[in-house]
């Protein structure tokens, strides 16, 4: 798996998380990087993405809570999230578009998970 994430864990109501991660292996370019989220019983949704261009998207239900950040260099992504709610919690994914090689028109991988509790 070539993303690892770090930065889960339990944190009461009106906390604040960061989750970060890390590409690895032989990259050429990232198109796509981007977080999303499961709870129980629930599809997955975006939490956050942003491009190589710099442009940002949010989910509906953390916008204004949440802010992602890219350093391209590292081929990392973080998530920091402030006034976080028992809502949110569930399973958060980081997802990356990646190209191997200038040839290669790149694939969707995604990490494995990490848990953020939030209690109320």
């Amino acid at each position: 798996v070539p993303l690892q994430a770090y930065g889960g864990g339990l944190v009461q109501a009106g906390g604040s998380l960061r989750l970060s991660c890390a590409a690895s292996g032989s990259i050429f370019s990232i198109n796509v990087m981007g977080w999303y989220r499961q709870a129980p019983g629930k599809q997955r949704e975006l939490v956050a993405l942003i491009t190589s261009s710099g442009e940002l998207h949010y989910g509906e239900s953390v916008k204004g809570r949440v802010t992602i950040s890219r350093a391209n260099a590292k081929d990392t992504v973080s998530l920091q999230m402030h006034s976080l709610e028992p809502e949110d919690t569930a399973v958060y994914y980081c997802n990356a578009h990646i190209r191997r090689a200038m040839e290669d028109s790149g694939m969707s991988y995604w990490g494995k998970g990490t848990l953020v509790t939030v209690s109320s």
